[in-house]
């Protein structure tokens, strides 16, 4: 008998709860429109669950990314989780307020958090479940959760206290093997590793039909098709959503059509789900909405080597920190701020866990190859050894690099201001996170005393209007 099932994919939204502005690409490069909002998105899955069953699966990164969450450590998205109707999630930055919070927010929602890829340091076992499964219109689905591996390789250590994680990729085959003992029909991996590290696993791994891949913010317009596997993801920040349509004979898919569909203004607030995100966020609205600066140029994340709005916070920090260099992460997430007022909102969508600015020392010696480790972990040939975000913000250099060339041979030539590094030579370094500069990096490692968004608003209050265009800081030659 025919049937069709409809997955929803949501992924990497960063508590972006309302509609707000998105970057796009177009032939004249970055324009901004207005996208996203999950009042938004529950009008399309309430459209598609009218139409026929539907399995909505959100892949993490889910309760961080807004001053509102991190603030409440992602509890102010309860409520609206909930109403969501999400059959399962998996996770990354939820974990940034620790596992404990996490656990806590697993047990709020009235779906699981899946992670078979995560343990107990002390126990060795495994700290949520790794599958769950559902029946959906007589089809048996297996939902089949992995984690973000690089939780306790490159974040924060308080983000995994207590628990460690693997790749995942040599539990996979147990748990599908599970799944098809227990009669599943369809299994669906909700993975949040990356769609590089996906590819590579779904060549590797037989029995997966669906996988929902999150992680690098790829906005994939036509499927990928590995072998028997489908593989998609949706963008970033709730600005699109994936739609699968599983055509059924006899329990066995036999086709499968796939949208990215771009949440626009056009598409209609659903009015019960607009009230409970008015709840989340109108206790913040008032701090927030004050105007800080004013800014010429459109900053945005929308570039792997350099960005408006990296460069904008880098140039705050060495207007505080009066170092030669500075270094933040390659975060991908991050709304775009437009021409005209900045406000205080806008600076926490910068760096929404608002760090200290930190000060270090480092050799030449020790610039080049922290640079030349980050190069690996964005542009490794094994995708299975990526780990980072973007390329590593920087300020203050000019670094010249091939970026086919193996791990650790890179780097062409390095500046320091208007002068070849010097390898030997200590020059001073202002970061923001153990991401800027791990702290293997360099000596008298501390913390100023004030924080990247403060920092960010004297910047404004010092410079008048921001106005600055890209700085060639990575060249690929």
């Amino acid at each position: 008998m025919a049937k069709k099932i409809t997955i929803v994919q949501v992924n990497d939204t960063h508590s972006y709860l309302e509609t707000h502005n998105e970057f796009f690409y177009t032939d004249r490069g970055i324009t901004i429109e207005k996208a996203g909002g999950y009042a938004k998105i529950q009008t399309l899955l309430k459209e598609f669950r009218n139409g026929g069953p539907v399995v909505a699966l959100d892949n993490g990164d889910t309760i961080h990314g807004t001053y509102e969450a991190v603030t409440t450590k992602g509890w102010n998205m309860i409520p609206i989780l909930n109403d969501m109707s999400f059959s399962a999630m998996t996770f990354h930055w939820d974990t940034a307020y620790g596992p404990e919070n996490l656990k806590a927010i697993n047990q709020a929602l009235n779906y699981p958090v899946l992670a078979g890829n995560v343990y107990d340091e002390e126990t060795n076992k495994l700290v949520f479940d790794p599958y769950r499964i559902i029946e959906v219109d007589g089809i048996t689905i297996g939902i089949i959760g992995i984690a973000c591996n690089i939780v306790d390789k490159t974040m924060p250590a308080h983000f995994s206290k207590g628990i460690y994680f693997t790749l995942g990729n040599q539990e996979l085959p147990t748990y599908v093997d599970e799944l098809r003992r227990k009669g599943v029909d369809t299994i669906i991996l909700l993975s949040h590793l990356g769609f590089p590290q996906d590819v590579k696993l779904i060549s590797e791994v037989e029995g997966i039909d669906i996988c929902l891949s999150g992680h690098t913010h790829n906005r994939i317009a036509k499927k990928v098709q590995i072998g028997q596997t489908t593989i998609i993801q949706s963008g970033a920040q709730g600005s699109f959503i994936g739609k699968l349509t599983l055509s059924y004979e006899d329990s066995t898919i036999k086709k499968v059509d796939h949208q990215l569909i771009p949440i626009t203004e056009a598409i209609l607030d659903d009015s019960f789900m607009k009230e409970k995100i008015e709840e989340a966020v109108s206790p913040f609205r008032q701090k927030l909405a004050v105007k800080v600066g004013e800014t010429k140029t459109i900053l945005h994340r929308g570039f792997n080597l350099e960005t408006p709005m990296d460069n904008f916070l880098l140039e705050a920090m060495l207007h505080h920190a009066k170092t030669d260099v500075a270094f933040s992460n390659g975060w991908r997430y991050g709304a775009p701020i437009v021409e005209g007022g900045i406000t205080l909102k806008e600076l926490y969508q910068i760096i929404p866990m608002n760090p200290p600015i930190s000060r270090v020392e480092l050799t030449g010696a020790e610039i080049w190859e922290m640079l030349e480790e980050n190069l690996e972990n964005t542009y490794a040939n094994d995708p299975y050894s990526q780990m980072g975000g973007y390329v590593k913000r920087a300020l203050g250099l000019n670094c010249c690099f091939k970026v086919e060339n193996p791990k650790g041979l890179r780097i062409q030539k390095l500046f320091i201001g208007h002068h070849e590094i010097n390898l030997q030579k200590t020059y001073t370094a202002s970061y923001v996170t153990n991401q800027g500069v791990p702290k293997k990096y360099g000596k008298n490692h501390r913390d100023l005393d004030i924080k990247a968004v403060q920092a960010m608003q004297d910047y404004l209050l010092d410079s008048g209007v921001y106005n600055q265009s890209l700085n060639g800081t990575f060249r690929l030659v």
